[in-house]
């Protein structure tokens, strides 16, 4: 794995329940691919190869226009190491569910 992406769509609908159906698309076609991926309140964050990660947003933007948005504005972040970047759990590990902990004791 060298490569990781931070996907963020944006339908160009104003209708929440309608976002969030449009949204719904383009995870669910990160779903079908098998990656690893976490989805997060603002974006999504996928972990592969560089250039199935640019495939697979293409195919977020073609899902959300396909599942009905009339437009759409996509934010990708993309980190790119040859020998491997860090995975999600490297970055993120240490704060799983740390306001759980902080706020409701230990699990």
């Amino acid at each position: 794995m060298n490569a990781s992406v931070a996907i963020q769509v944006l339908p160009g609908v104003t209708e929440r329940e309608e976002t969030r159906r449009l949204v719904d698309a383009a995870i669910d076609r990160i779903r079908a691919t098998g990656l690893r991926y976490v989805v997060g309140p603002f974006e999504t964050t996928v972990e592969g190869e560089l250039e199935e990660l640019l495939n697979l947003v293409k195919d977020c933007c073609r899902a959300c226009v396909e599942a009905g948005a009339p437009e759409l504005m996509a934010y990708v972040k993309i980190s790119y190491e040859p020998n491997g970047v860090w995975t999600i759990d490297d970055k993120t590990g240490k704060y799983k569910d740390a306001w759980e902990v902080e706020h409701c004791g230990e699990k």
